[in-house]
C-alpha cells in the first residue's frame, strides 16, 4: 500500500514537470518569433483590414513600441508598424484604416493614455493655419509637425533634482523673512497691492494705445535705421556749431545778463506807466468802439483818398487806345451856354460870394431886371449894411489875381463856377 502511493507520488511529479518542460519549450518558441512579443496585437487596436501607411519623424519616442495605437480625436484608427533609426532621428511607420481622412499638413503628437499609461500617437489637424490636400499612403510627416507630451519619468527627475540639490530647504528661511518684514504692514501692503491692481487695470485698458505707440516706435526706429547715415552726418554737423557756441560763451553769458537787466528795467517802466496806459487804452474805448461801427465805410472812404482828387467813378472813363495801349483817352459830355448877358456881367463885376459861405446873401433872382444892367464901372454898388449885422468876408483871389478878380475864358465863359 505504502509502496503504491509511493508511485503515484512520483507519477504526479513527472507529469507535472513534463507539462512545465512543455509550457517552457511553448513561450520559448513564441519568443524566438521574428517580432518576438511585440507581433501580438495590444488590446483596442485598430480594425483590421484595408489600410495605408505614412511615417512620422521625432526627435525621441520615448518608450513607444510597435503594435501601439494610433488615435484620431481620442478615437483608434490604426497603429504603430515599426520604429526605425535614420540618422539621429527615430521614424515611426503608421499604419491607419482607409476610411480615416486626414488633410496632407497633419501633425502627430506623442501622447499617453493616462499619468503611467502606455504610449500612443495622435493624429490631428493643424492647430494653426488652413488644411489642405488630403494624407494617403507613402507620405511622411516632417520634425516640424510632430511634438511630445513631457513623460512622468522627467518630471519626477527634475522633483528629484529640485528637493536633493536644490534650494528647497530655503524655503522656509525666505517664508519666515517675508513673514517678519509683512508684520505690521498689512494694512499698507494691501493699499500696495490695491494701487498695483488700478495700476494693472489702467494698463489693459490703454492696451490698444499701448501697442500703438509701440509700433509708431518701430515705424521710427526703421525709418532712424534708414536714414542712418544722414542722421550720423547731422550730428558731425553738429560739432563745429557747438565748438562756434563755446567760443561765444562769454558773449551770450553777456547777453543773457543785460536781458535780465532789461527785464528789471521794463518791470519798473510797466509798473510806473501802469495808470496811464490804463488810462490812454480806456480813452482809446469810445474811438475803437465808434471804429467798429463805422464797419465797412472805414476802407471806403480809404479807397476814395487813394485815387484822391479824382473820384473812382472817373477812372472808369479813361479807356485805352486800341492802336497805341500807351494812350488813354476820355469821352466826357459838357454842356454850355453861351449867354452874352452873363458874359458881360462877369466882364464888369465882382463874382458873387458862394451861397454857401457864412454871411452871404441869397443868389439874385433870374428875373429881376436890376441884374441885368452891366456894372461899367468894374464893380457893383455894395449895399448898405444893417448896425449889428454880420459882414460877409470876401472871397480871396486865385494867385495871380489882381484884386480879387479872375481872368481866362474859362471864368468868362462859366462865370465864376470854378471856386
Amino acid at each position: 500500500m505504502i509502496s503504491r502511493l509511493r508511485g503515484l507520488h512520483r507519477l504526479r511529479k513527472t507529469c507535472v514537470a513534463f507539462l512545465a518542460a512543455v509550457m517552457a519549450l511553448t513561450f520559448g518558441l513564441a519568443g524566438c518569433s521574428k517580432d518576438g512579443g511585440s507581433a501580438i496585437p495590444l488590446p483596442g487596436g485598430a480594425p483590421r483590414g484595408d489600410y495605408f501607411t505614412i511615417t512620422a519623424e521625432f526627435d525621441d519616442v520615448l518608450d513607444l513600441v510597435p503594435e501601439a495605437s494610433v488615435k484620431v480625436n481620442d478615437v483608434s484608427v490604426g497603429s504603430v508598424e515599426r520604429i526605425w533609426l535614420r540618422g539621429w532621428k527615430a521614424r515611426v511607420a503608421l499604419r491607419i484604416d482607409k476610411s480615416v481622412t486626414l488633410p496632407d499638413n497633419a501633425i502627430a503628437a506623442l501622447r499617453q493614455t493616462s499619468l503611467l499609461g502606455e504610449k500612443f500617437v495622435a493624429l490631428d489637424p493643424p492647430e494653426r493655419g488652413k488644411s489642405y490636400g488630403r494624407l494617403s499612403d507613402g507620405d511622411l510627416i516632417p520634425l516640424a509637425r510632430t511634438r511630445r507630451s513631457t513623460d512622468i519619468e522627467e518630471v519626477f527627475s527634475a522633483m528629484a533634482m529640485l528637493l536633493n540639490g536644490g534650494g528647497l530647504a530655503e524655503l522656509r528661511t525666505i517664508n519666515r523673512e517675508i513673514g517678519k518684514a509683512l508684520h505690521g504692514r498689512e494694512a499698507d501692503v494691501k493699499k500696495t497691492l490695491k494701487e498695483l491692481n488700478r495700476f494693472v487695470g489702467g494698463l489693459d485698458d490703454q492696451k490698444k494705445d499701448i501697442v500703438r505707440a509701440i509700433d509708431a516706435m518701430d515705424k521710427l526706429s526703421a525709418r532712424l535705421a534708414k536714414d542712418r547715415g544722414k542722421v550720423a552726418k547731422a550730428l558731425d554737423s553738429l560739432g563745429p556749431g557747438l565748438k562756434t557756441l563755446a567760443q561765444q560763451r562769454k558773449d551770450l553769458v553777456a547777453m543773457l545778463t543785460s536781458l535780465k537787466k532789461l527785464g528789471k528795467v521794463g518791470t519798473k517802466v510797466i509798473r510806473a506807466s501802469r495808470d496811464d496806459t490804463v488810462s490812454v487804452l480806456r480813452d482809446l474805448q469810445p474811438v475803437l468802439t465808434e471804429l467798429v461801427k463805422a464797419g465797412d465805410e472805414v476802407p471806403k472812404r480809404l479807397y476814395y483818398l487813394l485815387t484822391f482828387p479824382v473820384p473812382p467813378e472817373a477812372l472808369k472813363a479813361i479807356h485805352p487806345d486800341k492802336t497805341d495801349p500807351r494812350q488813354q483817352f476820355v469821352n466826357l459830355s459838357i454842356t454850355l451856354d453861351l449867354d452874352a448877358k452873363v458874359i458881360l456881367h462877369n466882364l464888369t463885376c465882382n463874382p458873387e460870394p458862394a451861397p454857401d459861405e457864412p454871411g452871404s446873401p441869397p443868389p439874385s433872382d433870374p428875373d429881376d431886371r436890376s441884374s441885368d444892367q452891366p456894372c461899367i464901372g468894374g464893380h457893383e454898388p455894395e449895399s448898405p449894411v444893417k448896425p449889428g449885422a454880420p459882414v460877409a468876408p470876401r472871397v480871396p483871389g486865385l494867385p495871380g489875381e489882381a484884386d480879387g478878380q479872375r481872368g481866362g475864358l474859362a471864368d468868362l465863359l462859366i462865370g465864376g463856377l470854378t471856386r
